[in-house]
């Protein structure tokens, strides 16, 4: 019985074409494309929490939130007071690949500590346990950065970079 059964269904299987109508292209897996819109480029902001307008620096042309890195940034100074307060700058900034958020991982898994200038210990906090210098982000960062301090806090981010708890912004 079981060579009947699989003789059916060999049967079946080869006698399918001849089924088909003449003329009428075989059937296919996937049906052919129709004319279907492309859907709109999802914003590369999406689902991220901008916050609002209302810290120290909103609508400047930079973006003045700490949790953000690249080159629309704030270079000068960068604080924790004004996450999520400048909005429209940092989603402007992120659509147009100007910034981004700040992904620690992947910053501390490119570091490359040995290749880094640190710079002295001629700042104002060397030797604290903090990294004052705004070129990093990460765990062990100081609470506020500004661009005097770079390349001057030379030991201490030199030893958080070497325990993977800084990255480059």
């Amino acid at each position: 019985m079981r060579l009947t059964v699989l003789t059916a269904a060999l049967l079946a299987l080869t006698a399918a074409p001849a089924l088909a109508q003449k003329g009428s292209p075989a059937p296919t897996a996937t049906p052919p494309a129709v004319d279907t819109p492309t859907p709109p480029p999802v914003p590369q902001g999406a689902g991220i929490n901008f916050g609002d307008d209302s810290g120290e620096y909103p609508n400047d042309g930079e973006c003045d939130d700490r949790r953000f890195a690249g080159a629309g940034v704030a270079a000068s100074y960068l604080n924790w007071d004004n996450t999520g307060g400048d909005a429209t700058d940092c989603r402007s900034l992120v659509d147009s690949g100007q910034a981004r958020l700040y992904d620690h991982t992947a910053a501390t898994q490119a570091m490359q500590c040995g290749t880094v200038d640190f710079g002295d210990d001629s700042g104002e906090y060397p030797n604290d346990g903090e990294c004052d210098d705004i070129r990093f982000e990460g765990f062990g960062m100081a609470y506020a950065l500004s661009e005097q301090l770079i390349g001057k806090d030379a030991s201490d981010c030199r030893q958080l970079c070497q325990f993977g708890m800084i990255g480059m912004r």
